[in-house]
């Protein structure tokens, strides 16, 4: 064993350990998430082909929808199928620099999709709350400044906590348990003191997670109390529904992040964490297009249209 322990040691690749333990149940788990995949695929493609197509919906709130479902289609293929993969073979070898790229990446784009969750809730402020001043605010200048200033932002954090975090020696062992290289399970294999890493994570979170998350629900106070001043039902319904999308899917998003990312490394439950890192990798990207499309009636009137057009 001890000369095994040292090959290993020394090797420069991790062991993705993935599912190894539920090995009788491989195939049912890969023929369920592959189906959960191609439906979540399905699902924002079409949105982003409807907000492309459609003159209806060339407005900023179609905009930002449009590009939080392209940010999505990168995010999930940066780690399911790879985690697909994982369920068809015992353990899974990548590179260290295919790990830090796949941190690197998967960081990035959930960054982007936080800040840009955070402008959408800017847009619907404005709508809501300023609805006069609404297309004098909102400019296709300012919505690709935004969006330009999300991915720049979470790119560019995420280069700084990747490097940080691959900077650590990896000594006693390189096998992570987990189905990706997610930043709690890497981080638990560093064998050096890492109390100032950890505190750069947290850091870098709240920048990511908690200030953008704060800002959504201080601007959905606004917009409540902007509601609730409407004197018509169908008024404050009509303004509602434009809103609890958008709410529901940054409360789903936001809210498995900080269970995961916020909290210290002596908190590390490895099979807790992959279960719920399978909910924000599988379940809640399959659920956004439909929370969007089921509550916006803009977008089933527009999907009517297209199917109607193929038709004929």
């Amino acid at each position: 064993m001890e000369p095994l322990k040292k090959n290993h040691t020394l090797s420069f690749e991790f062991i993705i350990l993935g599912f190894g333990d539920l090995a009788e149940l491989q195939i049912l788990f890969f023929g369920l998430f592959l189906i959960m995949h191609l439906i979540t695929l399905a699902g924002h493609t079409t949105i982003v082909l409807i907000t492309l197509i459609d003159t209806h919906l060339q407005t900023p709130m179609y905009f930002f929808l449009r590009n939080l479902s392209a940010i999505e289609i990168c995010y999930i293929l940066v780690i399911v199928p790879n985690m697909l993969a994982s369920f068809l073979s015992k353990n899974q070898r990548m590179p260290i620099l295919g790990c830090a790229l796949q941190m690197h990446l998967f960081i990035a784009l959930g960054g982007a999709e936080c800040f840009l969750l955070a402008a959408m809730a800017y847009d619907r402020f404005v709508a809501i709350c300023n609805p006069l001043r609404y297309t004098l605010i909102i400019t296709r200048a300012l919505c690709l400044q935004m969006l330009a200033l999300a991915c720049i932002s979470g790119f560019t954090l995420s280069l700084t906590l990747t490097t940080l975090i691959f900077l650590l020696p990896f000594c006693q062992s390189h096998v992570i348990n987990h189905f990706f290289c997610d930043i709690p399970a890497v981080l638990f294999l560093a064998c050096s003191d890492t109390r100032a890493n950890e505190i750069a994570v947290f850091l870098v979170c709240m920048l990511i997670l908690l200030i953008p998350f704060l800002l959504i629900l201080f601007s959905y106070g606004f917009i409540i109390a902007a509601i609730l001043r409407i004197h018509s039902a169908e008024g404050r319904s009509k303004a509602f529904s434009t809103c609890a999308g958008h709410l529901l899917v940054s409360v789903m998003h936001y809210g498995c992040a900080i269970f995961i990312y916020i909290r210290p490394k002596s908190c590390y439950t490895p099979e807790q964490d992959k279960i719920v890192s399978l909910i924000y990798t599988n379940v809640t990207p399959m659920l956004y297009p439909m929370i969007y499309s089921l509550r916006n009636k803009e977008v089933k009137g527009a999907l009517r249209r297209l199917l109607v057009s193929h038709n004929r």
